[in-house]
């Protein structure tokens, strides 16, 4: 139904411009030849009429009475004779010295005279006649020749003219709205099969993907950009789908050993010392759980949290020592070593605009992720101004990540083969990345197997 609306709508709009392009052609060039073929038809009638006035007047001036009278019969009887033929001639005192014009059917106007008398040839129309007027000069006298005609055959060739023109362009406009039908099908078509191909994709296959074409022309280039979103659509569900059932194995794992140790204790009962041992077991899943949780959180709100709505000034030297104290109160064990590099001049120049409490998390993850994969429980962490950046680097001798696991290590739960023995979830690295990330900032980690891990975030300062 979608489809065969879409097709109605543009198709009849493209046919109907078409058809209105066309047909304002077609108008314009019959209007063009009626009018040129009328100036033509009037011009010739007038030479025509001239050459008639100017005939009639050479015979009743330069030759004698007779001859002209004889002349101007034979002329009159003549087959070329003009239809209606009037011709008057009037001299300087506008005495009217020859006319054929028995009836007086032509009015001599005395604004006609005069522009005939400056030297022009004047050209009107006067009902059912076209009137020539023009100057005739004599050996001792000048006279105004006035020659009028109807013209009915050259008006009924206008008329055939007119006619003819206005059915070409009736045909004509049928044939562009046809034509114009015809194409715009053509021309629709990929878009037509594109729309089909769409309907068939659903959430359950993102996989399949509309024809491109030759990829080069606007069509092309709209199924292609079009796969393209398919693609990052396929890819958001994969990671959503991942993340959900990550989250709930991760979640189940504490509720399940929560729940097991309750049932075990609800058994029987027990001494005081074995309370405390469970009660202490099942306090630790619950710290799990709701750090877990809070991770979670904070990754649904990185994910949504845009960087324009951060405008807090926050030192970062400030937010490395805030996380260094407050790792090493709860581990001991853990070295953090924090140096700042000699590019550092000015205060100014490690202040950076965000959240100080998703800096110091990303951070914090940073740290505990070195430490706790590092035998000797040791970070070293540099700091550095590089133009309108601040570089933050830390660096551990720890188990290192693999070049196969580097390129998944911000998909959230993902941990590498050699990370099994380690406490964890998956969830530090994909916060950081996302954190700093709205943040404007740059993330990058480089590893060797067994060697360490070096990561580094960039971010803008003011």
């Amino acid at each position: 139904m979608f489809l065969e609306i879409f097709r109605m709508q543009i198709r009849t709009r493209l046919s109907l411009q078409f058809l209105l392009l066309g047909g304002m052609i077609m108008i314009i060039a019959s209007v063009g030849i009626y009018l040129s073929s009328a100036n033509l038809r009037k011009d010739d009638f007038n030479k025509l009429l001239w050459n008639k006035a100017r005939t009639t007047a050479n015979l009743l001036f330069n030759t004698t009475v007779a001859e002209a009278n004889h002349f101007l019969e034979i002329e009159r009887n003549g087959p070329v004779n003009l239809q209606n033929e009037r011709i008057i001639i009037i001299n300087f005192n506008n005495d009217i010295v020859y006319s054929s014009d028995g009836k007086k059917e032509i009015e001599i106007r005395n604004y006609v005279l005069e522009k005939v008398r400056s030297g022009l040839i004047v050209s009107y129309k006067q009902n059912p006649y076209e009137v020539v007027g023009a100057l005739f000069f004599t050996d001792y006298d000048r006279f105004v020749v006035i020659a009028a005609a109807t013209d009915d055959e050259g008006s009924l060739r206008m008329h055939k003219l007119a006619l003819t023109l206005i059915i070409v362009c009736l045909i004509s406009l049928l044939l562009f709205f046809v034509a114009g039908w015809f194409y715009s099908g053509r021309a629709l078509k990929p878009i037509s099969d594109m729309v089909e191909k769409v309907e068939d994709i659903t959430v359950t296959s993102l996989n399949l993907r509309i024809f491109e074409g030759n990829g080069t022309d606007e069509i092309g280039r709209l199924a292609k950009t079009f796969n393209k979103m398919l693609e990052r659509l396929e890819i958001s569900f994969g990671m959503q789908k991942n993340f959900i059932a990550n989250s709930s194995h991760e979640l189940r794992t504490p509720l399940t050993s929560i729940n097991g140790q309750l049932e075990v204790l609800l058994m029987k009962d027990r001494s005081t010392d074995d309370y405390k041992t469970a009660l202490a077991s099942v306090l630790d899943d619950i710290k799990s759980l709701i750090d877990l949780s809070n991770r979670l959180l904070l990754i649904a709100r990185t994910s949504a949290e845009d960087p324009v709505h951060f405008n807090k000034k926050i030192r970062i030297d400030e937010i490395l020592w805030q996380a260094q104290e407050e790792i090493i109160k709860f581990n001991n064990d853990y070295r953090i070593n924090i140096s700042m590099d000699t590019s550092l001049t000015d205060a100014d120049q490690m202040i950076v605009v965000g959240d100080d409490y998703l800096l110091k998390v990303a951070v914090s993850n940073l740290i505990e992720n070195a430490c706790k994969y590092s035998p000797d429980h040791k970070v070293d962490i540099t700091f550095r101004h590089i133009e309108k950046f601040i570089e933050v680097v830390f660096e551990d001798k720890g188990i290192g990540i693999s070049g196969k696991d580097l390129k998944k290590i911000f998909e959230p739960f993902y941990r590498g083969d050699n990370t099994i023995s380690f406490s964890g979830t998956g969830i530090g690295l994909p916060l950081v990345n996302q954190i700093i990330k709205n943040h404007n900032g740059i993330v990058e980690i480089s590893s060797v197997i067994n060697k360490g891990t070096l990561v580094k975030i960039l971010l803008p300062t003011v």
